[in-house]
């Protein structure tokens, strides 16, 4: 039988609960979910990669089948570099499907044994993204329902 890896990319800047509630669901489908952190070229980010690789790595530090790196390639590239054959993609309402649609046509066009799946998240994390995160921090909000604690307290280091 051969193993499933997947690929979960994204700039994780920073990692939300609802990140994580999906790894953790994925992790009960595939042998293996790496978790891809990269940095978005057209856009700063607020934590550097080593805040984000090493506060995603101790969030998920209770889940035995995943790995956190780093990449600054093409999805498809790294993908295959790591020998996985899923993008692993997630949708939080339809808005965001227009987008992931374009995404993953362009990644099949690229590399056609690259698979693509897409996840939604549970209906309480519908709503979380990274950039309201960093947002609802910037303004004093409390963000404790959103990010896991170790992730709260990397950004509130860097306020």
């Amino acid at each position: 039988m051969i193993k499933k890896t997947a690929i979960y990319p994204g700039s994780f800047d920073p990692i939300t609960n609802g990140h994580i509630d999906l790894i953790k669901r994925a992790s009960k489908l595939f042998d293996t979910i790496i978790i891809g952190i990269t940095q978005n070229n057209r856009k700063p980010s607020f934590l550097d990669i080593d805040d984000r690789l090493k506060g995603v790595k101790d969030a998920l530090a209770d889940i035995d089948n995943i790995k956190v790196m780093s990449f600054n390639t093409l999805l498809v590239d790294f993908t295959k570099m790591q020998n996985a054959q899923i993008i692993l993609r997630g949708l939080r309402a339809v808005s965001d499907f227009e987008y992931e649609f374009q995404l993953s046509g362009m990644n099949k066009h690229l590399n056609p044994n690259i698979e693509t799946i897409f996840m939604t998240p549970a209906e309480q994390y519908a709503n979380i993204s990274s950039s309201l995160v960093r947002e609802i921090l910037s303004l004093g909000g409390d963000i404790s329902a959103f990010v896991p604690s170790n992730i709260e307290a990397i950004l509130k280091e860097k306020i």
